[in-house]
């Protein structure tokens, strides 16, 4: 990427930075760029690194891409997936397998597989086509300062430096954050001392794009292993390696053997990185740090066992965003920042309990543990009640947040027997021949079903009646019975629902939901 010079002016005035040019820093700034706010995107490196870093992008996250312009282009450029296999020892059949996508007829796919460097390139040429952003490759941030109403930045480039005063910093700089280290800011929770193997290879097969995993494979005994399928002959090779020295397991004479163990004696393959991980299920104790403000890897760690990080990350900025625009734009108080550090904290609390789980089955450190779970596997061949005690790595999902104090509880009267309730991600459906969270955008929305009243300002409208047939299926999975209504947030989110809505109670939830009431 061109480099660009350090400023003239001795400090600069900003109002917002986000630091960090990976997929959760890119995703912020071109969620703040749609809403009309100027961004500078500081980054440290001056090019984008490939590696072995995340491939696994979840609907939820696809359904965010989507929203913001970019969804179509990353499934068109990654293996889509939805189906699951778990094998168990010799056995070359699954003990069962799993669909990932059990409700259909939805736009997005349950997952695709796309290399992070392939997905932050579509960002990035998402971003350079927005006004107001500011990309600055080779920028890295030495220093922070942080005052009452502002953020003071060091930054420097190229043999030069200069400071920025910002008046938000978002830090998305990944696990080794200058930011929280400047700020003297702490992870808490647990690391684990079992080492893993990643080792993508290019190879050209027929094998199916699936995600494989493997318990005590006799090409791995007593341990685990994972086969996922990338874009361009590339293969992604998880390898459980125990507490062995680092260095002898990135030996090639070590390494080799389980590949030819997991694809067979037979099968031409060509390394393109090695790298060794443990497990960290850790989170800083409050992301919001008066001006500063902390999204992704930078405020949460997890295994990635179950592609949490990446996609929690996302998840972060998706939360963030509208927010932000919101309290710049003086239409909510500051205040309404909380509601972030309340439910990305529920977000990062879920993944790492998930995350946490999947260590423990997979790592057995007891004989006691370790029956257990070979009985629970031994039980998931025949008996679907055991299946969802495997524990291979609990797929990324969207997170709930059922006591977000954005959320206006049912009221007592309104009977409701499925459908979304306050604190719900969004379930899509088709609806007027296209889909439904094509339509909902990123506003506040009342969804409603033969809707007669007013609106207050700011709400947009989107409405079901019967004459559309295939939005039955909507009326269904919302339970979008005659008159009700939802009111959503601008990240899609449930806000409120009614079965008999009125003006006066939708202003009541859209003040809550922007954090202008209790």
């Amino acid at each position: 990427m061109p480099r660009r010079p350090a400023p003239a002016a001795a400090v600069e005035y900003l109002p917002i930075v986000v630091v960090g040019g990976g997929p959760v820093g890119l995703t912020l700034a071109l969620d703040l760029a749609r809403r009309g706010r100027r961004v500078t995107v500081l980054n440290k490196l001056d090019f984008i690194a490939a590696g072995s870093k995340a491939i696994c992008f979840s609907k939820r996250t696809l359904d965010i891409w989507d929203r913001l312009g970019v969804g179509e282009c990353m499934v068109e450029r990654g293996v889509v997936w939805n189906l699951g296999k778990v094998f168990w020892g010799s056995d070359t059949q699954p003990i069962y397998q799993f669909d990932l996508l059990p409700v259909k007829d939805q736009k997005m796919p349950a997952f695709i597989n796309l290399q992070q460097y392939r997905a932050e390139e579509v960002l990035v040429e998402a971003l350079m086509k927005c006004d107001g952003v500011d990309l600055r490759w080779g920028h890295e941030v030495t220093g922070v300062v942080l005052r009452a109403d502002r953020v003071r930045l060091r930054v420097s480039t190229g043999g030069s430096a200069y400071e920025i005063e910002a008046e938000w910093l978002v830090a998305c700089d990944g696990s080794r954050s200058s930011i929280r280290q400047a700020l003297g800011l702490a992870f808490e929770g647990r690391e684990f001392e079992d080492r893993f193997l990643i080792a993508d290879v290019r190879m050209t097969t027929a094998r199916a794009a699936e995600r494989w995993f493997w318990f005590d494979p006799p090409f791995n005994p007593g341990q685990s292993a994972l086969m996922h399928k990338q874009p361009d002959d590339l293969w992604r090779l998880d390898f459980q390696l125990g507490r062995d020295d680092r260095t002898a397991c990135i030996d090639p004479g070590k390494v080799e053997p389980l590949i030819r163990g997991l694809l067979g004696q037979g099968v031409p393959f060509t390394p393109e990185w090695y790298s060794l991980y443990t497990f960290q299920c850790r989170r800083m104790a409050r992301f919001m740090h008066g001006r500063v403000i902390f999204a992704g890897d930078s405020a949460h760690l997890v295994s990635p066992f179950g592609a949490r990080g990446c996609n929690g990350g996302v998840a972060d900025a998706d939360n963030l965003a509208w927010k932000l625009d919101l309290v710049m734009s003086e239409a909510a108080p500051v205040s309404l920042l909380e509601s972030y550090d309340h439910e990305a904290i529920v977000t990062a609390d879920e993944n790492i309990r998930h995350s946490t789980r999947s260590t423990d089955f997979l790592t057995p450190k007891s004989p006691v543990s370790r029956a257990f779970r070979d009985a629970v596997l031994e039980l998931a061949r025949e008996h679907t009640f055991a299946r969802p005690f495997v524990n291979s790595g609990r797929l990324s999902t969207a997170v709930s947040y059922p006591n977000s104090p954005l959320n206006t509880p049912d009221e007592l009267d309104d009977v409701w027997i499925g459908g979304l309730v306050p604190g719900s991600p969004p379930l899509d459906a088709p609806l007027g021949g296209r889909w439904l969270l094509e339509q909902l955008g990123e506003r506040f929305v009342v969804l409603a079903r033969d809707w007669q009243g007013a609106l207050p300002a700011g709400v947009e409208l989107v409405e079901w009646n019967a004459n559309q047939g295939e939005g039955d299926v909507l009326s269904k999975r919302w339970d979008l019975a005659p008159g009700s209504a939802y009111l959503l947030r601008p990240d899609q989110y449930v806000a409120a629902r009614w079965r008999a809505p009125t003006t006066e109670s939708i202003t009541t939830a859209l003040q809550r939901a922007k954090g202008l009431s209790a």
